[in-house]
Formats: structure tokens, sequence, C-alpha cells
């Protein structure tokens, strides 16, 4: 993976409960943990500065688990 990545990110649980709630309020995007990773990178910061691009997928979650997350 060396020669295709130049590093990689640590976001908390927080930090992507966080994006995911984010994302549904102002996208009206439903996305699971893993596909909010990016956005909740972007959000906390740690991706830098100037324009970020964040990719945001999946929806493969229940809605009941998804509101007990994002109430927290």
């Amino acid at each position: 993976m060396r020669p295709v990545t130049d590093g990689a990110l640590v976001v908390t649980l927080d930090e992507t409960r966080q994006a995911m709630k984010l994302i549904a309020e102002k996208a009206r995007v439903i996305s699971e943990g893993a596909g909010a990773l990016p956005a909740a990178a972007a959000l906390s910061g740690k991706a830098g500065d100037g324009p970020i691009v964040a990719v945001v997928s999946g929806g493969n979650l229940d809605m009941k688990k998804f509101c007990e997350l994002i109430a927290i």
C-alpha cells in the first residue's frame, strides 16, 4: 500500500457519530459509520486545511440503531 497512499487518519467514535448526525441534518443522507469516516476526518480538522472532498457512502444501517447513535 505504500506506493498508493500518503498516510492514514484516525477519528474517534464520537467524531464519527457527530459526522453521521451532521450529514443527516444538512444533506439529508443516512450514512453508516464507515461511510461517514471521511466527513468525520474533515470536520475534526485532521484532514488539513483547504478544500477537502469527502466521499460519503453506505446506508446499510437499521434506522433504530442510527437514531440511537446520533442521539448521544
